[in-house]
């Protein structure tokens, strides 16, 4: 019996494949290759394991690779196209995100036909909740049938596991700018405690993002700190629609 994706159920409903079941392969934070049963994944720190495949890199390629230093991790976390930077982007900008890695593990299984196949998902997040979350980052217009059955795979064993799984194509693109403005002042240098704490009681009340800085000092010194707390959700303001310098900005506590 096969699924839609390609999968051939065992009686019992098991998944075809080494052992009867799904497999996982990766690369562990000391550099060991491991390879075990999907049932063992869950308690897997794959947010801390190395990548499980290289991204390559030659010349005329289209893709632009590259490394995202993450606020969340303190660390780089690779990607191999701008659409997947802007995913990793948006994890990193996510709160309940507490992790993240980039071709975190292989997951392998067997088809209708009876072959071994394998897929290298884009990232795996953990949650502050303890969960995990898989990503996938293709535009639904490039999603072929191999790779529709490798996204149905790989949402199965994420089922199996109780983790939630996402194939991701391209991103609300306002509200992705706005979060791409303010990621350049992710890092910690713009935490700076006493101006925060001024923009954090003029803010207290709901006003105007360039009044609010003005009244918190000079804006050349303030915007910096006050971009870097809607970063991380200690200011908010509608990301939906473009920042300008009357968005209203207030404290994570006002709710109306």
């Amino acid at each position: 019996m096969a699924e839609p994706g390609g999968l051939r159920l065992l009686p019992g409903g098991a998944v075809g494949g080494p052992e009867g079941g799904f497999e996982v392969g990766y690369i562990a934070e000391d550099g060991t290759d491991r390879r075990i049963a999907l049932r063992d994944a869950g308690q897997t720190r794959f947010e801390w394991s190395r990548p499980a495949r290289r991204f390559p890199q030659y010349k005329g390629q289209k893709h632009m690779p590259g490394r995202w230093w993450t606020a969340t991790m303190g660390c780089h976390v690779g990607y191999e196209s701008w659409l997947e930077r802007d995913h990793l982007m948006l994890l990193d900008f996510d709160p309940a995100v507490v992790a993240v890695a980039s071709q975190p593990f292989w997951l392998f299984w067997t088809n209708d036909q009876g072959k071994v196949r394998s897929h290298a998902p884009d990232y795996f997040a953990r949650l502050a909740a303890g969960g995990a979350v898989v990503v996938d980052c293709r535009p639904a217009e490039r999603i072929m049938p191999r790779d529709a059955a490798a996204f149905a795979a790989t949402r199965l064993a994420c089922e199996q596991l109780g983790w939630g799984y996402r194939v991701s194509g391209a991103p609300e693109p306002t509200s992705t700018r706005n979060i791409r403005w303010l990621s350049g002042y992710r890092h910690p240098r713009h935490d700076l405690p006493a101006v925060a704490a001024v923009l954090r009681q003029v803010f207290n009340q709901p006003g105007g993002l360039m009044a609010g800085a003005e009244a918190a000092g000079d804006p050349i010194s303030v915007l910096p700190v006050l971009f870097h707390l809607l970063w991380r959700h200690e200011l908010r303001a509608d990301l939906s629609m473009p920042l300008h310098p009357d968005t209203v900005v207030m404290t994570e506590e006002v709710t109306g």
